[in-house]
């Protein structure tokens, strides 16, 4: 069993030394990460590795892709393009590394896939209560899905992480149900 109240109190705590805006965002975010997180209540690390669906998601490698991409835009926040892979020059080796994200591998265990994102978390709102300019923007990484020469501003790029993090915990919450008949909300 995994103790969520760690993420949940650090998370308030972030959001008590921002303001107005910023403190949107990070509860916004908070409630999203709360929920993904809660699918995986109780749960042995062979029920968070288990696929329920057709697809090669479950609930351990949905955890680790969403903390995978939090990681990436946080590091874009910061550093730009470079920070991010080139889409288009990707192989298809390169597809199928990252394809891990999406799966429990040997030797993982739910509670380090959850430690990990905690501390994902922790650097996210972190950045979100210190980032001197939500405006300041960076152009997109090249990838097919993104328009050449599109920019997103910090305040984008947040939003962004919230809308994937809540569109995975609905997966999240598929799979779980699937599993075992639990259900995050309802």
């Amino acid at each position: 069993m995994q103790d969520t109240t760690n993420a949940a109190t650090t998370a308030a705590a972030a959001t008590a030394t921002a303001t107005d805006e910023r403190a949107d965002l990070l509860e916004a975010l908070a409630k999203q990460r709360h929920f993904l997180r809660f699918t995986t209540r109780d749960l042995t690390d062979e029920q968070a590795g288990q696929r329920t669906t057709v697809s090669e998601l479950c609930l351990g490698g949905l955890v680790k892709h969403v903390a995978s991409v939090e990681r990436h835009w946080a590091d874009f926040i910061l550093q730009g393009p470079s920070a991010m892979p080139d889409f288009t020059a990707m192989t298809e080796a390169d597809f199928a590394k990252r394809a891990e994200e999406f799966r429990m591998l040997p030797g993982e265990t739910l509670e380090g896939v959850l430690a990990d994102y905690a501390d994902v978390a922790r650097r996210t709102d972190e950045l979100v209560t210190t980032l001197p300019d939500l405006n300041a923007s960076h152009p997109l990484p090249k990838a097919p899905w993104n328009e050449p020469g599109a920019r997103w501003s910090a305040r984008r790029v947040l939003l962004h992480m919230i809308a994937e993090t809540a569109q995975h915990a609905g997966h999240a919450d598929i799979i779980r149900e699937s599993l075992d008949g639990a259900k995050s909300m309802g």
